[in-house]
């Protein structure tokens, strides 16, 4: 089972409907119960970095993901959350990877970034199996994590920035899979039965 996380934050409509159409079985919660039940996590993020966070520590989930061991893909703001730090808010993180996520700057680019980009892998790595490189992806975010040691892939908005890491058991992607297309579609089937 996948517990998709519940916190306030999260884009999770899109997200199901997408693991209804691969018939796999899921639970949205905020319950630490049902985490620990699950065998792995998805953490999708639509929002603000300050209240999702307060909402973390209020559901008693913060301390749980940051430790967990199970597979968990971040989604987004889901991903922005795995860094130490986002300029968002002046929001510290879960410091999953040591990093800082960084507002792109509005003269070089319309901000938020709307719409589709190409996403180019630069490590192999199961998330992206039977995915062609620089396939496009659908991105709505202000701010963006630098790429650093995890990066998987990269994509171009006025500067090159992650839009998928990995570190050990944790995953995430600065692009919506689940409005991604054939392709997105592949991405999570990808997590859920590879990773």
């Amino acid at each position: 089972m996948i517990a998709i996380i519940d916190y306030g934050a999260g884009n999770t409509k899109s997200v199901t409907n997408v693991l209804e159409e691969l018939k796999v079985e899921f639970i949205v919660t905020s319950r630490e119960t049902d985490i620990n039940k699950s065998e792995k996590i998805i953490f999708p993020g639509v929002g603000e970095a300050s209240f999702a966070i307060r909402k973390l520590h209020l559901t008693n989930l913060f301390t749980l993901l940051r430790i967990t061991k199970k597979p968990l893909l971040g989604i987004c703001l889901g991903m922005q959350l795995l860094s130490d730090k986002t300029e968002e808010g002046n929001t510290n993180c879960l410091s999953v990877i040591p990093t800082v996520c960084k507002k792109f700057e509005d003269e070089k680019n319309k901000v938020p970034q709307m719409g589709w980009n190409k996403v180019k892998i630069i490590k192999k790595n199961i998330l992206f199996d039977e995915i062609n490189d620089e396939s496009f992806f659908y991105y709505a975010n202000s701010y963006y994590m630098p790429i650093n040691e995890f990066t998987i892939a990269t994509s171009v908005y006025g500067n090159e920035f992650s839009a998928a890491i990995q570190k050990n058991n944790f995953y995430g992607v600065q692009f919506h899979p689940e409005k991604s297309g054939e392709a997105g579609i592949k991405l999570l089937k990808n997590f859920i039965e590879k990773c």
